[in-house]
């Protein structure tokens, strides 16, 4: 704990500080909530999209016993452009999926059976899914970072900067009220002494060597 000054002024700084800390704590613990709800919303969407690729990827294996000669599956789809927008959860910048845009090889339809169309397009929904995947993956991890920081910040102001704040309003009011109250005594003692030396008739300053 740092060193406080014993003062009026430091008693007023810190008790404007512990304003502060109660005003922000609510702010922060919100804040905690949403990130942990986003977290628990993206941790579904993520379980969702993976369930979804392992089944088109089953689908497709299929199909790819099927070939007399091993696919390239980047020969048959390829992805053209991928169309990102920015949106914000909680104060955090978010990259958000807008598109997936991909081109087909051209098939020759009397070389090739009708089945690697459907081939094709199971192949482009896994690049869709992909990228969606990687896209809601760092989604989560921007938010679990910012989750990281606030419950941090939350724990430092429930468990340390109000606690510390509050003892040290204590210890100077304390310290205030002993010299209030030392500050009283003396001087109670002070009118008691004064007036003693009144009664005994006796000046209450000292007598000068050789006064008659």
């Amino acid at each position: 704990m740092a060193r406080i000054k014993h003062t009026k002024n430091e008693l007023r700084a810190q008790r404007d500080a512990l304003e502060r800390f109660e005003r922000f704590l609510p702010m922060l613990q919100l804040k905690k909530m949403q990130l942990q709800q986003e977290v628990h919303r993206l941790d579904g969407e993520l379980a969702a999209v993976r369930a979804r690729r392992e089944g088109v990827w089953a689908a497709l294996g299929t199909w790819v016993r099927l070939f007399a000669e091993p696919v390239e599956p980047e020969r048959l789809v390829r992805v053209q452009e991928i169309v990102l927008d920015e949106g914000n959860i909680a104060g955090v910048p978010l990259p958000v999926l807008r598109a997936v845009r991909c081109e087909r090889a051209a098939l020759d339809l009397f070389a090739t059976p009708s089945w690697l169309d459907d081939a094709q397009q199971a192949l482009e929904e896994l690049a869709r899914l992909k990228i969606e995947e990687e896209v809601l993956a760092e989604q989560r991890r921007r938010l679990a970072e910012e989750l990281r920081t606030t419950s941090q910040r939350v724990n430092l102001f429930e468990k340390v900067k109000i606690p510390e704040t509050r003892e040290n309003i204590r210890v100077i009011r304390i310290f205030l009220g002993d010299q209030q109250t030392a500050g009283v005594v003396r001087a109670k003692f002070a009118k008691q002494r004064t007036a003693e030396l009144e009664r005994h008739d006796v000046p209450p300053g000292p007598v000068a060597e050789g006064a008659a």
